[in-house]
């Protein structure tokens, strides 16, 4: 049996007339200095695919670790069909038939996939495990909810995808009778292709009757896979609507307490003076690319996949060699062969993958702030521990980064306090341009406002800014001047009301098909923006 989805909007269902299964009343949760959630009460429904969702530090995922027996708490009650519940750990929780399948998937490398899924219950005989009762059981549930060509049960943990992964938790969840699953953040590292396949098998778990915990920050993805929207803010359950009667704008408004105008415009500003200034570049990407940028200007930069949007942001930063071309800063014509030349003569780039280019995320917030000014923070090769506390205290206090110390490993934070310690780290260098390369990209529609806030705060600081975006209308809302990129080239520059999404598509797709320089792909013929 395979399982297969379509874009097709599915028939509108009726909506379960059955309390909850899982009764939340009045719950709340405080943490030193913060109250996670306040007072908050709600239903899951059985055969429902009710949606968590608010901006980062909304409560939904301390609503789920309660949920799950991570967490106890202050006051309030949960009941599953009518039965009070107290829980000392997940465990308990499971064996009441709830089970949260969290956005990191727990797999343990060294075993095969059928050990992965029945982890903690697996068949013995004579005090060994019993392999070929295992290997039954496991390629039955996965012909039943049609993954058995997805996941071969010879592959052991460290050999999957993160797709994979994925399915392994879910499949965790369903070795047992699941009355309530909760799914975070189950997309955020799949293709299209296993979206549809994820998404046909949560559908066939709610027409079983099973109660659908959904959470993600794609509003897109919400209004076409769930029946009902729960909307946290601050802790607090703002509202709780039928998908069919929301919009994106919407449940946006709901999220953050104001409209999308509000989050994507801002004034024009910049000033005469050019700060940086790149005449007739050329490289392996790139051929004949002149632009500038004025103090104090966010300048856009859009095109198609495979454009050379982000090349052409790396030759700049030294990370990628031009062939030929002058950049000038200030009007001086610079030398810049590597990273540490942009950085020493006033150029910034956060990087559009921030977790494997952008930061170490391993290292604490204080390190990663301090890593591009480690020269200016030390004397006789020894670091100014003292300084170098001081300054990144300055910045992350300005840009509001959302930190319980200085010293918290920074992949432990959200996405979106993970680009400001980015932005900080650039900050602390004064850089003259900064370069963002997809800043928005992974976080959430209320991060999304605050670092769009940063943009306009920082551009009026005098700051340039080479915006990189794939999103039109954050493009269009934030750039003072746009550049279209196309093969490798500017095809053109918008300004004001001729700034449109059509007229910057119409620029992204004209000659199309002409030569791009040697060496560099061709963009795919797609209508989107990347």
């Amino acid at each position: 049996m395979t399982i297969t989805e379509t874009n097709a909007v599915p028939p509108p269902r009726k909506e379960p007339s059955q309390p909850g299964v899982l009764e939340i009343r009045n719950v709340s949760k405080a943490f030193p200095n913060v109250q996670a959630l306040n007072n908050v009460s709600l239903d899951i429904r059985p055969g429902e695919i009710l949606a968590f969702m608010g901006e980062n530090g909304a409560g939904k995922s301390t609503l789920l670790k309660i949920i799950n027996g991570d967490y106890q708490p202050d006051a309030g009650t949960l009941t599953l069909n009518g039965q009070r519940l107290s829980f000392s750990g997940p465990r308990d929780a499971h064996k009441t038939g709830i089970r949260v399948v969290y956005q990191e998937p727990e797999i343990i490398p060294g075993v095969d996939v059928a050990e992965n899924i029945w982890v903690g219950e697996l068949p013995k005989r004579y005090g060994v495990i019993d392999r070929r009762q295992l290997r039954t059981k496991v390629r039955h549930s996965l012909a039943e909810h049609g993954f058995e060509d997805v996941l071969p049960l010879n592959l052991m943990g460290d050999q999957l995808s993160t797709a994979q992964q994925q399915i392994v938790e879910i499949m965790r969840a369903l070795k047992s009778k699941v009355r309530v699953l909760a799914l975070d953040e189950p997309t955020s590292s799949l293709t299209d292709q296993e979206v549809d396949q994820l998404f046909a098998l949560i559908r066939q778990l709610r027409d079983e009757g099973v109660a659908i915990i959904y959470v993600s920050h794609r509003i897109k993805e919400i209004l076409r896979l769930c029946d009902r929207v729960a909307v946290l803010r601050d802790g607090s359950l703002v509202d709780v609507k039928p998908a069919a009667e929301l919009t994106e704008a919407e449940i946006v408004r709901l999220m953050v307490g104001r409209s999308l105008s509000d989050i994507f415009h801002r004034r024009p500003a910049g000033t005469e003076r050019t700060v940086l200034q790149v005449d007739h570049l050329s490289s392996n990407w790139h051929r004949d690319v002149s632009f500038h940028i004025n103090a104090g200007e966010v300048v856009g930069f859009a095109g198609l996949v495979g454009a050379g949007r982000t090349e052409l942001a790396k030759v700049i930063f030294g990370d990628q060699p031009k062939t030929g071309g002058r950049v000038l800063l200030d009007g001086t014509d610079v030398s810049i062969r590597r990273p540490d030349d942009a950085i020493a003569k006033g150029i910034g780039f956060a990087p559009e993958d921030r977790k494997h280019e952008g930061l170490v995320l391993i290292r604490s917030v204080l390190e990663n702030t301090s890593l591009a000014i480690l020269r200016q923070l030390s004397r006789f090769h020894f670091v100014s521990r003292h300084l170098e506390r001081t300054l990144a205290t300055q910045f992350v206090e300005k840009l509001r980064v959302r930190t319980p110390s200085l010293d918290q490993e920074v992949g432990k934070l959200s996405g979106g306090n993970q680009q400001k310690v980015v932005l900080a780290r650039w900050l602390a260098a004064k850089p003259k341009v900064l370069i963002l390369d997809e800043p928005t990209r992974g976080i959430d529609i209320g991060a999304k406002a605050e670092i769009y806030r940063l943009i306009d705060e920082l551009a009026n600081e005098g700051l340039g800014i080479m915006l990189i975006s794939s999103e039109l209308p954050e493009i269009l809302g934030l750039a003072d001047r746009i550049y279209v990129m196309q093969n490798g080239r500017i095809t053109g520059e918008l300004t004001g009301a001729e700034a449109t999404e059509e007229s910057i598509l119409e620029l992204a797709m004209v000659d199309n098909l002409s030569a791009a320089p040697a060496g560099a792909p061709t963009p795919k013929q797609e209508g989107i923006l990347q």
